[in-house]
């Protein structure tokens, strides 16, 4: 019940304040340039890494991503800079 209000109260003060939803609401900011990078911030860890896949957590679930010829051209806590071929970026529900 606590949960449900602060989402809401936290919702309401981004429509309100005109505040960016991610921060808000603790959401993942995903920024693609093409087929070739993929930045992620706001993500809670790696959980897989190979040259083919990339599997990071959420606060609310996990985001998959598939191509080939990954590289991490950049890691820090919250922030991730993947290079390659992206094929496809899914978000998986726990």
């Amino acid at each position: 019940m606590a949960k449900n209000w602060v989402q809401q109260m936290r919702k309401w003060m981004t429509q309100t304040m005109d505040l960016p939803e991610d921060v808000m609401m603790d959401l993942p900011r995903v920024t693609m340039i093409g087929q070739i990078h993929i930045y992620i911030e706001n993500h809670r860890g790696l959980l897989t890494f190979t040259d083919r896949e990339v599997r990071l957590l959420l606060k609310q679930g996990q985001l998959l991503i598939r191509g080939e010829q990954f590289v991490i051209k950049m890691i820090l806590p919250e922030e991730i800079l993947l290079q390659g071929k992206i094929v496809e970026v899914t978000y998986l529900d726990n």
